[in-house]
């Protein structure tokens, strides 16, 4: 059960102790329209309204019946909130969470909830506009007398670009991805290869600067045209990074990353410290082969300690496993899992570098990283 405030009205005249003729004159541009206000989609924006609502039940494209609390008024006369839903025009929401209140005779804008939005409001002397983080303008309302009204009836449906997140911007979609590049997002989308991704043309018509600062790389190797390998398991890439300067949430400060050579899907396993390695390996090879039904056949990793020294090599003569190792300082003879390893960082580090987050989500960041691309 919630509380909410709602500052508009005549009872904030009267907690502000209004004149008389304040309070006429408000009554002039208020009362005589208040069926025009609610029935022509006219909203009120409104910097001490906790929450967006309305008492016009017609506005609402869907709404849940819902008791989710009282709504006080500035003089304490309290009514109760009954609904919650997205209000629309031709079915295209444009306001979602709106409070359908008992009795309220006033369409009201929470400034409060368009910044949890991300969006900016700004106001002039005669005009208040709402833009987006890139200073796009959305919607402007003018102002009549001493308060400022947003006519949304009179929106064009391709001015439409919401008080919630536009499906339709590429953009948006190169960010909800983790940042993957344009081209290979714009083949997942021409086949159909993950549901709910649009249609859209991704291109690259401008700088990602989140990008630029985490992808920063030297001129590669050209990889092989041909995948050598017939089958999951048959064979697995090993590498290892760590410590991280910062330890995870959960304390970890290594990251084990495995990639299957066929399928080219990732794991990756987080622990504290590098002896552990060999440890969570052991677990990791059970659990697969169970989950897979087949065997491992061969591993391949860099000269690291951990994997020459840390029992490896003894377990892998006790299950039948062919170890590889790729020569020392040409970690390109890796490269499956080298490049995966550099990805899962560089994805974790733009994703950290956009959102401004603390260092040591970077376990969080490189997980969902993972996931994202498997």
């Amino acid at each position: 059960m919630g509380s909410y405030c709602l500052s508009f009205g005549r009872s904030m005249m009267k907690m502000m102790n209004w004149s008389e003729s304040a309070q006429m004159a408000f009554m002039a541009i208020g009362d005589d329209e208040v069926l025009n206000i609610t029935n022509n989609a006219k909203w009120f924006i409104d910097s001490r309204c906790s929450r967006h609502m309305t008492g016009n039940a017609s506005l609402f494209t869907n709404l849940t019946s819902k008791n989710s609390g009282k709504v006080t008024f500035g003089d304490n006369n309290k009514t109760k909130s009954i609904g919650i839903g997205d209000v629309g025009k031709n079915g295209e929401t444009l306001i979602k969470n709106v409070l359908l209140v008992d009795n309220l005779n006033y369409n009201l804008l929470s400034v409060s909830q368009l910044f949890d939005k991300n969006l900016y409001v700004f106001f002039t002397k005669h005009e208040c506009l709402i833009l987006d983080k890139n200073y796009v303008v959305l919607f402007k309302g003018t102002r009549h007398n001493d308060v400022y009204v947003i006519h949304l009836d009179k929106i064009s449906n391709s001015n439409v670009k919401c008080l919630n997140a536009s499906i339709a911007d590429p953009w948006l979609w190169h960010r909800r991805l983790c940042h993957f590049n344009m081209d290979l997002i714009e083949k997942l989308a021409k086949k159909d290869l993950v549901r709910g991704l649009p249609k859209l043309k991704f291109m690259k018509n401008k700088i990602c600067d989140a990008c630029q600062f985490g992808k920063q790389v030297k001129v590669s190797f050209k990889p092989k045209n041909f995948v050598s390998t017939h089958k999951p398991l048959e064979l697995l890439h090993l590498d290892l990074f760590g410590p991280t300067q910062y330890a995870s949430l959960g304390g970890c400060k290594y990251a084990f990353v495995i990639v299957d050579d066929y399928f080219r899907f990732t794991w990756v396993l987080f622990f504290v410290h590098k002896n552990e390695a060999f440890e969570n390996f052991v677990k990791f090879f059970t659990k697969i082969q169970n989950l897979l039904d087949t065997k491992i056949v061969r591993l391949r990793s860099d000269n690291g300690a951990e994997f020459k020294f840390g029992g490896f090599l003894d377990f892998c003569d006790h299950n039948g496993i062919f170890y590889e190792f790729s020569v020392v300082r040409v970690p390109q003879q890796n490269g499956v899992v080298e490049r995966k390893n550099r990805t899962l960082q560089e994805t974790a580090r733009t994703m950290i570098s956009e959102c401004d987050l603390p260092q040591y989500f970077w376990g969080e960041a490189v997980n969902t990283a993972c996931y994202v691309m498997n």
